[in-house]
């Protein structure tokens, strides 16, 4: 009976390894989890202001003297780019080129209003996310939103505090922001300002992102945007400052422009005096975004990340404050594509770097800096070997273009080292030699060079260069 029992299950042995081998299980399973080695990937901060003239940053003396500080300590690690261009100089299809890298024919928004034609499964949010980032959107969105919608959170942001679009009078006060898909309004009578409410919650979000993950944070203030309202701590701070006037402020000739220009007013002595104030406002704006800029880079010291985190700094298009008789954006004038862009990555040497840049590198940028995969083309180019100080084979031209409204016509162009060449949907040219190379230097884009036979050849190769960058709809 015995010796059958013996038979019918384990041995002595085989009884005995089996009882070790489920006490190793239960002792595993009581036990922690081996800690994981941590996440080192670089943080990233975006901060894009709105509506921000070129000639702010740099300024002498600055407009934004705790920023420019920073970028000219060559102890630090800022490298600007003074060649740098947003491709469609308005708001909406400027910011959705930001996030995606691509041009406004490939995102479908073309126009302000044409933010419900996003896609924001397919952004640069939406890939970190998906990688194991914490992603966070503080500010202004795209224009539109909600998109005459409930408010909602887009694909891509764990943390949403993001501005309704409101009147244009609530770009500094009485607003309301979605916080995580839920209105809440900052009354009138608050003295809460924008852009310290964007700076505050930049400080928190950075001070409570999860501790083991890395961190991609876009901050979006209004500021210096119409009606150019300054916080009331700055108000007045540049009564005095010296506002040089460009030589296209009053422009008498514009017989040579196309004739969206030719039918734009001289200004009146009166009215460029109200010009130059509204600049000076925007600028007094800017002390506000300097703030956040300081409290920002404060915050990441203090949480000791600071040596890991790359930080950005652009504006969604240039704005025109007169030149050219032209007050505003969509202009393919250096004015209206012209943008500071700063970069801050850890161990970069500070400098200046040549090159001529993109809103659409930003995303390519970040995606080799974070080293996730994409799941969509982008059409511009990774700006990490130029920040880097490698030698790489670069682009001889940008692309520009707008897709045209009621007071300016549809155009496409490039911007080169020494040109800048536009064509209109109207059939008119504009080609002028900012350089001098062969003429006159002309940095003021004064004099159209189109018609002038001496320019005939470098005209011909500009039209095919822009005919080669052209993207396919």
């Amino acid at each position: 009976m015995a010796a059958s029992l013996a038979g019918s299950g384990p041995s002595g042995r085989a009884l005995v390894a089996i009882v070790l081998a489920v006490s190793a299980l239960a002792v595993a399973a009581v036990q922690p989890a081996p800690a994981l080695p941590p996440d080192t990937r670089l943080n990233v901060v975006v901060i894009v202001t709105d509506d921000q003239s070129p000639d702010s940053f740099p300024h002498d003396p600055p407009i934004m003297p705790k920023l420019q500080g920073m970028v000219e300590d060559l102890d630090d690690h800022w490298v600007s780019f003074p060649q740098a261009f947003v491709s469609t100089p308005l708001c909406c299809p400027s910011r959705a080129s930001i996030l995606t890298g691509r041009y406004d024919v490939h995102t479908g928004v073309r126009k302000n209003f044409d933010g419900d034609l996003f896609d924001p499964s397919e952004t640069i949010a939406a890939w970190l996310r998906e990688a194991g980032y914490h992603t966070g959107l503080i500010g202004k969105y795209l224009n539109g939103y909600p998109f005459d919608r409930a408010p909602f959170v887009p694909d891509g942001w764990d943390r949403w505090l993001a501005k309704e679009q409101g009147a244009q009078s609530s770009a500094y006060h009485d607003f309301v922001l979605i916080d995580q898909g839920f209105p809440v309004p900052y009354g009138a009578g608050s003295q809460d300002y924008f852009t310290d409410v964007v700076a505050g919650a930049a400080v928190d979000f950075i001070r409570s992102a999860p501790p083991d993950d890395p961190f991609f944070l876009m901050l979006t203030p209004t500021a210096p945007h119409r009606p150019w309202t300054s916080a009331p701590r700055h108000a007045g701070a540049y009564d005095e400052i010296a506002r040089p006037v460009a030589p296209s402020i009053g422009e008498s000739d514009v017989s040579d422009k196309p004739r969206w220009v030719q039918t734009l007013p001289q200004p009146t002595r009166a009215r460029r005096a109200q010009l130059s104030d509204i600049r000076r406002r925007s600028f007094e704006a800017l002390l506000a975004v300097d703030d956040l800029v300081a409290d920002v880079i404060a915050a990441l010291s203090e949480r000791g990340v600071l040596d890991r985190t790359v930080v950005f700094f652009l504006t969604d298009n240039g704005f025109s404050f007169g030149e050219h008789r032209w007050m505003g954006k969509t202009c393919p004038y250096e004015e209206c594509i012209g943008t500071p862009l700063l970069i801050r990555m850890p161990g970069a040497q500070a400098r200046e770097d040549p090159h001529l840049v993109s809103n659409v590198d930003l995303a390519p940028t970040i995606a080799q800096l974070t080293g996730i995969s994409l799941s969509a083309p982008m059409d511009g180019l990774s700006l990490v070997p130029l920040v880097d100080g490698s030698s790489v084979e670069w682009r001889t031209a940008v692309f520009l273009d707008y897709v045209g409204d009621a007071q300016v016509p549809g155009w496409a162009g490039i911007r080169t080292d020494d040109h800048l060449y536009i064509e209109y949907v109207t059939g008119e040219r504009e080609l002028y030699d900012l350089t001098g190379t062969l003429g006159s230097a002309d940095p003021f884009q004064l004099d159209n060079r189109a018609a002038d036979p001496a320019y005939a050849v470098l005209l011909t190769e500009l039209s095919a260069e822009l005919n080669r960058l052209q993207p396919d709809a």
